[in-house]
């Protein structure tokens, strides 16, 4: 008999620990069947922790099971078995005369796995047209036990998806033939009848209105069953963020084919507040914080106050600050719509102007898939503006339409997927104000390499344009600037932007057009510390994209991960354009985008 040894030593100390070693023999030098064993077995997990010898006894009879079922699991089902303790075959071992943990010395598992099976017959019947089942499920294929249940439970799902929600197993024929090395299976199924949603019941509330937990999950009583809708319902009631659980559950079918479901949810805390700060060498410290009540009439309307001060001890402008109030109200007009009114005044002392404003508005936000949103609102905004060539009253009624996408795996730290955010806003104004079409584009990237994910590389493009007034005639926070730490890293806030009087070359104002680019490469170090290299670029003109004026900047940074986001730090200067010079830094929560 060939055999191969995989010894697992434990460090022992004093007498309490006695065992040497727990070893592995399998018949065939096969080191992934050893691999496979080894992985299964609770002798050898126990083994590892010495908190846990007591343990022993109990863990190698149980692996007899265990390391059956992962046999079955690469197609081996005619496995020999032994396992000893200091010589005795542990499932002989009655529990009364149980060796005491402090004697066992060693633990040898002895496997002959036996030969490799094949289907002779691999089925499941009958089947919904269009079923995908397992590639492996098939005559000729190796007969691991896993394919048998993937293919069971891709059976069941294609049935309950055009709405037999009762689908089961009626009968299953699992026979191994040890002359042939073969292995049939048959699996019959009952799909039961097609059902439709039948009454929702809802359990569980204490604050929130049972009426509006079903507007909210917007479960299409009446219409055929689909375990897609029975799931967007629940994240429908997660998306509010008023429960920190949702289930639902099927129970028995009511005459003649209505289905009733039962909804119990965990309501969370009410309210919710949270503080944040980020600190830049040439912006200065941004203060933000936000107060949430989550269920503010019982009906899952959420009011958030936001208040922030910006910009504390910049280099180059004044200080800013800013408050606004918001309501939301979901499931209006349609179980995926969200209506929010807003109310907002704010103070800016920039670089190039002062600007004292206030708005209020109303909009609709409909989720179109879990990635895919789309907005539509209605907002008045007024602002005095003064600068060195006067004062200005900027009044507008603009009507922005936006469409996000967004499929990253993390909004603070992505690795993975894309955000892409689209919206214009046509605008009517008055006193100073010209109308016009404002339009910004936001797309950002992620891709990583290797395991797990050492290496992310992220890119991120930003666009805007404005048609129709001139500078002047423009709301001045409907133009553009680039430098600082959301555009261009490296190069002061806000310096870069256009000179439209040819007699003061000291008088600057934000350009009609902008172009950003930015590059990372962010490679994790150890589990929490991570390093990062970028590259940013900006561009702010007046007449479309063709003439523009442009800087970048470049650095370093170093991330520290909190489990919640990451902890930034930015270390850049200046590359290219004359706006700037020296080193900036940047340090907030979250990556830089």
């Amino acid at each position: 008999m060939l055999t191969l040894a995989a010894a697992l030593g434990v460090t022992t100390g004093g007498t309490a620990q006695a065992l040497d070693q727990v070893v592995f023999q399998v018949t065939g030098n096969d080191d992934d069947i050893t691999e496979t064993l080894r992985n299964a077995s609770l002798t050898a997990e126990v083994a590892e922790d010495p908190d846990r010898t007591d343990e022993l006894f109990g863990a190698a009879q149980a692996d007899y099971g265990r390391l059956v079922g992962a046999l079955y699991a690469i197609g081996r089902y005619s496995p020999v078995i032994h396992i000893t303790i200091d010589g005795r075959e542990a499932a002989s071992i009655a529990p009364l005369y149980a060796p005491a943990a402090d004697t066992i010395r060693e633990i040898r598992i002895t496997v002959d796995p036996g030969p490799e099976f094949r289907f002779s017959r691999a089925v499941v019947t009958p089947y919904v047209e269009g079923t995908e089942f397992p590639d492996g499920f098939a005559e000729g294929e190796v007969a691991e036990s896993g394919l048998i249940s993937d293919a069971v439970k891709a059976g069941l799902e294609k049935w309950r998806d055009i709405g037999h929600a009762k689908a089961d197993v009626a009968e299953e024929r699992i026979i191994a033939d040890h002359r042939a090395d073969t292995l049939l299976a048959e699996v019959a199924l009952t799909p039961g009848p097609r059902l439709r949603f039948g009454p929702m019941t809802v359990q569980g509330q204490r604050k929130m209105s049972a009426r509006r937990i079903e507007k909210i999950a917007g479960l299409p009583e009446g219409e055929t069953y689909s375990p897609e809708e029975l799931q967007t319902a629940a994240n429908r009631l997660r998306r509010t963020g008023i429960f920190s659980s949702v289930t639902m559950t099927e129970g028995e079918v009511a005459a003649p084919d209505l289905l009733p479901i039962t909804t119990t949810v965990v309501e969370q805390l009410p309210r919710r507040y949270s503080i944040g700060a980020e600190i830049s060498s040439s912006e200065g410290a941004s203060l933000t914080s936000y107060w949430l009540h989550r269920n503010l009439l019982g009906g899952g309307e959420r009011l958030r106050v936001d208040g922030a001060v910006e910009n504390i001890g910049a280099q180059n402008s004044g200080m800013d600050y800013s408050l606004g109030v918001t309501l939301e109200r979901p499931a209006t007009i349609t179980a995926d719509t969200t209506a929010a009114v807003n109310a907002g005044i704010e103070h800016l002392d920039e670089e190039d102007y002062t600007s004292d404003g206030f708005d209020i508005g109303i909009s609709f936000t409909q989720i179109i898939s879990e990635d895919l949103t789309a907005s539509l609102g209605l907002t008045y905004a007024q602002s005095d503006v003064e600068d060195d060539l006067g004062d200005y009253t900027y009044k507008t009624l603009s009507l922005p339409l936006g469409v996000t996408w967004d499929t990253r795996d993390n909004e603070l730290d992505a690795t993975e997927g894309f955000y892409l955010a689209a919206v214009g806003t046509p605008f009517a104004g008055a006193a100073d104000t010209d109308s016009g079409f404002r339009a910004t584009l936001d797309g950002r990237g992620y891709y990583s390499f290797g395991e797990p994910r050492r290496l992310t590389l992220a890119g991120r493009m930003q666009a805007g344009r404005v048609w129709g007034p001139d500078l002047l005639g423009t709301p001045r926070d409907f133009l553009f600037y680039s430098g600082g730490g959301g555009t261009v890293r490296g190069q002061p806030y806000q310096s870069l932007g256009v000179y439209p009087s040819d007699d003061d070359d000291d008088y600057k104002i934000g350009g009609s057009s902008f172009l950003a680019a930015s590059v990372e490469a962010r490679v994790m170090v150890t589990d929490n510390i991570g390093l990062v290299g970028f590259f940013d670029a900006g561009r702010i003109g007046t007449d479309g994209f063709s003439d523009m004026d442009e800087q970048s900047g470049a650095g370093f940074g170093l991330r520290y991960n909190t489990g919640v986001g990451p902890i930034r730090l930015d270390i850049a200067s200046p590359v290219s354009g004359d706006t700037g010079e020296g080193v900036q830094i940047y340090v907030g929560i979250g990556q830089a985008f």
